[in-house]
């Protein structure tokens, strides 16, 4: 007769109370896994996490109180887990799993690891840690009402990286700055304002006119002299947005009329951008004060955040904001700058009144806070039984793991709705690995093409290996006979390199360069393709990532006749699963099938995970998987036609 200790054979129950499993993230999915992982008699357990509590937190992630505020979530995490299990051994460590002291070996004391991560860099990073510690991984996502949970072992499955994920979708610099035609474009460009004005100043985001947009073509000396008048308005100078802004102590007045008077008059001095376009209105303050009712407003029914103010009630809380956001900045002191973040109520305000402004002088229609916020932060609502489910799905693949069940182990996709089969969750045998994948192939290696007269080293080092490829400390050596070094991961010895472009270091089209980063302990092979034929914009290509004469995009999938859009409704598309023959069984979930169809087979493809409209899916950005964060990569994606990726990882909403 099979022995039990509770609900587990004993020897299971033995391996669950003696194993060291490490949890990456305590927030939304988190803090249920952690309870999950006590209650199912798990006693040695590492959490790590680098954020604190912030109150927008406490209505799913019930291990958090009011009280915890501003604590960090680790540590708080593991008193309230150990309150359920007193004799559980739990490491807390308030800190980025990415910093180098939680290197390969740091890893290799675990059995398993179970990421509840909100942002692809980090994902990334543990994949590959999990990957050189031949560790096995549970990596998860939520988005709204969608989950899903898969499992990834060294050799045996496809890595989080095996399938290629879109990058954050991005818009041209003259659409943001001079023409925006979508609400999307106007809150850009008013995230763009707050770095600007008040956090980290970046030349790529810059919001004045652009007087260099190819659509104009317009004679800068006559649009000057038509602009004359409107230059010396409120005795405005036309210098960097920060310097004026500083120059003016940071007047809400005259930061609105440069912003929405002054600069839109200078645009409508761009005459051919107008011929086919509805020219933008520009706004006084003054005028605004004296012809709006200030009780004005567009929808006023619903939640406050819900509602959509008018142009007074924007102006006034642009005003308020920037008085807000400016005493923040002078009690941080000379030199200091601010972080925006949604979940700052000023800093959320000023984007939300700023994009609103941005709306009205170009004819759309305005958007209530929680609609900026939602693309803004490039978030979809969290729904704390979806967190739930899936901290329960991560436990029951970490049971077959440790019972040596690998082969049952499965993908499993949560959906909004039913699929024909009538099932909610639909399991799909896990992948093998993709040969030809840069990160846990035998020999990883990519053709990135790029200009090497225009492409500078630190273009390489920054974008190129550490954004698109996820390193975190490149060595990079050219294969030329001499093992020339060309980027050095000790601190200053090859910092004289970043600005010189790689033609001068004799890179042409067909030179290699290896890359290794020693803490992820990763080595990818770069060749070079040359090429003086990039689209505007476009510093490189990977090569082979998107096919050049794909099939046609399918339709978005559409709701009630909408268009299902990231930020929107949800990001992540559900699994219609017709695919997926699961079992005729009326159980939910069937792991045990040899018929089942892979994931991928399932799906087409794979979907990403925040966040990005995260991606906090952002890149995902905020969201039990991301924040900016969100972006949905194969894990990341619900079943569905590989035309149907989103644009940002899964993104989690915290």
């Amino acid at each position: 007769m099979v022995q039990l200790v509770g609900s587990l054979r004993k020897e299971l129950a033995d391996s669950v109370s003696s194993c060291r499993v490490l949890v990456v993230g305590a927030g939304g999915i988190g803090c249920e896994l952690l309870k999950n992982l006590v209650l199912t008699g798990f006693k040695n357990i590492e959490v790590i996490d680098l954020d604190t509590i912030d109150v927008s937190n406490l209505n799913r992630q019930f291990l958090f109180q009011k009280k915890h505020v501003g604590k960090s979530k680790s540590q708080v995490a593991k008193e309230s887990v150990l309150q359920f299990c007193p004799s559980a051994n739990i490491t807390a460590y308030h800190d980025s799993i990415m910093n180098p002291d939680y290197n390969v070996e740091f890893f290799r004391q675990f059995v398993l690891v179970m990421n509840a991560l909100d942002n692809r860099a980090a994902r990334n990073h543990v994949n590959r840690m999990c990957l050189a510690a031949d560790i096995p991984l549970i990596e998860s996502g939520t988005a709204g009402y969608l989950g899903q949970v898969t499992v990834i072992k060294k050799g045996q499955t496809e890595c989080y990286e095996c399938q290629p994920k879109p990058t954050q979708k991005t818009f041209p610099g003259c659409t943001i700055r001079n023409t925006p035609s979508e609400p999307i474009h106007c809150i850009v460009w008013a995230k763009y304002l707050f770095n600007q004005l008040f956090g980290e100043e970046d030349a790529d985001q810059e919001v004045s006119p652009d007087t260099a947009d190819p659509e104009a073509r317009w004679d800068s000396a006559e649009a000057a002299a038509k602009a004359s008048a409107s230059e010396q308005d409120g005795d405005i100078k036309r210098v960097s947005t920060r310097e004026w802004a500083r120059s003016t102590g940071y007047d809400p007045v005259k930061l609105f009329n440069k912003l929405f008077k002054d600069d839109i008059r200078y645009l409508l001095t761009m005459d051919k951008l107008w011929k086919k376009r509805k020219a933008p209105l520009p706004l006084d303050w003054e005028e605004l004060l004296k012809q709006v009712n200030p009780s004005e407003a567009v929808n006023l029914s619903g939640l406050k955040d819900q509602q959509v103010l008018g142009v007074h009630g924007y102006a006034q809380m642009f005003s308020n904001s920037v008085e807000t956001l400016r005493a923040d900045l002078q009690q941080k002191g000379d030199g200091a700058e601010l972080v925006w973040d949604k979940d700052d109520p000023p800093a959320m305000d000023f984007v939300t009144a700023a994009a609103n402004l941005r709306m009205h002088v170009f004819s759309m229609n305005m958007k209530s806070r929680f609609d900026v916020k939602s693309m803004a932060g490039n978030i979809i609502p969290a729904i704390a039984t979806t967190n739930a489910i899936i901290a329960g799905l991560i436990v029951l693949e970490g049971l077959k793991i440790l019972s040596g069940e690998m082969d049952k182990c499965r993908t499993i996709f949560l959906n909004k709705q039913p699929n024909p089969r009538k099932k909610l969750l639909v399991p799909c045998a896990l992948d093998p690995p993709n040969s030809s994948c840069y990160v846990c192939a035998s020999r990883p290696e990519v053709t990135v093409r790029l200009n090497v007269h225009k492409t500078m080293v630190q273009t390489l080092q920054d974008k190129i290996l550490k954004e698109r490829f996820g390193m975190v400390a490149p060595d990079v050596q050219i294969e030329d006979g001499k093992g020339t070094i060309l980027i050095s991961s000790e601190e200053g010895e090859t910092e004289a390199n970043n600005k010189k472009f790689l033609s001068d270091f004799g890179i042409r089209n067909g030179s290699r360069l290896q890359s290794d980063d020693f803490l992820q302990d990763y080595t990818l092979q770069v060749n070079i393709l040359h090429s003086e034929e990039l689209e505007k914009d476009v510093e490189f290509e990977v090569v082979g990532e998107v096919p050049e004469k794909g099939p046609a995009p399918a339709p978005p999938a559409v709701e009630g006749g909408k268009s299902i859009a990231n930020g929107n409704k949800d990001s992540a598309q559900p699994s219609t699963s017709s695919k997926a023959p699961v079992e005729e069984d009326d159980d939910i979930l069937v792991l045990d099938s040899d018929e089942e169809p892979s994931s991928s087979s399932a799906m087409d493809t794979s979907t990403e995970g925040t966040s990005s409209q995260k991606r906090k899916l952002t890149d995902a950005e905020t969201g039990e998987l991301g924040e900016t964060s969100a972006k949905r990569k194969r894990l990341d994606q619900p079943p569905s036609n590989k035309q149907d990726e989103d644009d940002d990882d899964i993104i989690a909403l915290d």
